[in-house]
């Protein structure tokens, strides 16, 4: 998937005579669907447990049930139409109690799954921060640390590995902008490890 309709060029304002906002970048498919998810989560704002999405290919999807069309956007069905590879994510029950790695490793998926996608927020300090190896005690320097940032992070991946199976968006809330999260393909190996381990 690339990015959507090409913006008006930067020195082209709109009728309120308004600079468009700078276009986005190509994105790789795994990129792309991390974005959309992470977007998807934030319409529901900071404080959420974190969410699963179940990825599939959607030209399959519609193969295997052409009724699921009437529930794809006309742009969405031109998409898959035009890219086999195309993605669409559909969001799972609410995750158990327990840690995210434990939960995760309970997750198994039926082969008409090509992947998978997670949506959660984190506190974050620099990494040359030395941290205690006592979970509370560092839970408490991550909480007092003046450098701390609140994270919401997407990660997608496909069940196989290699280059371009895994997208991953980080949005910071002190940066809450569509225009500033940052995008990339393995931005939290470890996290995506852990998603991908739901298909073994």
């Amino acid at each position: 998937m690339d990015a959507a309709a090409a913006p008006r060029p930067q020195d082209e304002p709109d009728a309120a005579g308004v600079p468009p906002a700078p276009p986005e970048p190509p994105l790789a498919t795994l990129e792309r669907t991390a974005l959309e998810v992470e977007r998807h989560v934030a319409t529901d704002g900071w404080g959420a447990p974190p969410r699963v999405f179940a990825l599939v290919r959607t030209a399959q999807a519609l193969a295997a049930d052409a009724a699921l069309a009437a529930h794809l956007p006309p742009e969405v069905l031109a998409e898959a139409e035009a890219d086999p590879e195309h993605l669409t994510s559909v969001e799972q029950d609410e995750l158990p109690e327990g840690s995210l790695e434990e939960v995760l490793a309970q997750i198994g998926w039926p082969p008409a799954v090509a992947g998978a996608a997670l949506a959660v927020e984190r506190v974050v300090v620099p990494p040359d921060v030395d941290l205690p190896e006592d979970p509370a005690a560092a839970l408490a320097v991550v909480d007092a640390h003046p450098d701390r940032h609140e994270v919401r992070i997407a990660v997608a991946v496909l069940r196989e590995e290699g280059p371009g199976t895994t997208g991953t968006v980080v949005r910071r809330r002190e940066d809450d902008d569509d225009l500033r999260v940052v995008v990339g393909e393995d931005l939290v190996p470890g996290l995506a490890a852990a998603l991908r381990a739901t298909f073994a």
